[in-house]
């Protein structure tokens, strides 16, 4: 006698495929009881599925629904879910083959499935161990080797084209008409980030606007931006440009981000910036692309 179990077992904790997410800034990441509610709902789902019935298929295209199945000779024995009680047919009448096919696929699906379960079971480890890893003082930045290594804070002067006036920020800032540009001194970062796709964990020191900008070359020094300072009726306008690149940003808590660009970076100089539009006051950290 062959005894051959038609269900398949679903393990503890049905496995949930990976579903890609992307956070911006003013999105928090998932709460505790999100998850828990998602958890619940699976398990309730696991145990559906523990309890479903498989198709024992007949070769007329027609199927039983059975909790197992057994072969005797030229008999097969099945526990009917719809009547709740054994009962026999014909080995004749019986597609085995297509019964143990859809066995086969079950299983393997369901392998799939709790695999992609521990992989992203990992990824959300490991993530975790990331943002617990970078220190808690304001700044930007990058992981090197799983390590977090901070970005200096560069020292920025606004220079206006006017005779080339430097004027270094001071508060308040001693703005007089014209168009000028804030550079930073050198044409080169000292900080080289890896590959062309570098994701930063950057903790704002107020609740001002940030990014990654791509950085002009000029002899000798980076242009980080652009301005225009215009008096209008004794009043200052500010008109400042910047070459933003599109990013993507997760909220990790309060005041906390990861910032990484959505397509990879040219070969060049960046930088990460905070700023508020029309004050003039970017903060810098910067880095160059190899």
């Amino acid at each position: 006698m062959q005894a051959h179990k038609a269900g398949l077992p679903i393990p503890r904790g049905f496995p949930i495929r990976p579903t890609e997410q992307i956070l911006h800034h003013n999105r928090g990441k998932m709460s505790g009881t999100s998850t828990a509610v998602r958890c619940t709902v699976l398990l309730a789902l696991a145990a559906f599925c523990a309890s479903a019935a498989d198709r024992l298929y007949l070769k007329d295209g027609d199927y039983q629904l059975v909790r197992e199945y057994q072969v005797q000779k030229d008999r097969v024995r099945y526990y009917s879910t719809e009547r709740g009680d054994w009962e026999e047919i014909p080995l004749d009448l019986v597609d085995l083959d297509r019964t143990r096919k859809e066995a086969v696929e079950q299983k393997a699906e369901l392998d799939a499935d709790v695999k992609a379960q521990a992989e992203e079971d990992a990824a959300v480890k490991a993530a975790r161990a990331e943002v617990a890893s970078v220190p808690t003082e304001n700044g930007a930045y990058y992981l090197r080797s799983g390590k977090p290594a901070a970005l200096k804070l560069a020292e920025s002067k606004l220079v206006m084209d006017k005779k080339r006036t430097v004027l270094k920020y001071l508060s308040p800032i001693p703005l007089v008409p014209g168009k000028g540009t804030v550079e930073l001194e050198g044409e080169t970062s000292a900080f080289a980030v890896e590959g062309r796709r570098p994701e930063f964990f950057f903790r704002p020191s107020d609740y001002e606007s940030f990014g990654i900008i791509k950085m002009g070359p000029k002899k000798g020094v980076r242009v980080v931006q652009k301005a225009s300072i215009l008096t209008v009726q004794s009043e200052r306008i500010i008109n400042e440009e910047r070459d933003e690149i599109k990013t993507f940003k997760k909220q990790e808590g309060e005041l906390f981000y990861k910032i990484w660009p959505e397509k990879p970076l040219e070969p060049g100089e960046y930088a990460i910036v905070q700023y508020t539009d029309g004050k003039l006051n970017p903060q810098v950290w910067d880095f160059s692309v190899k």
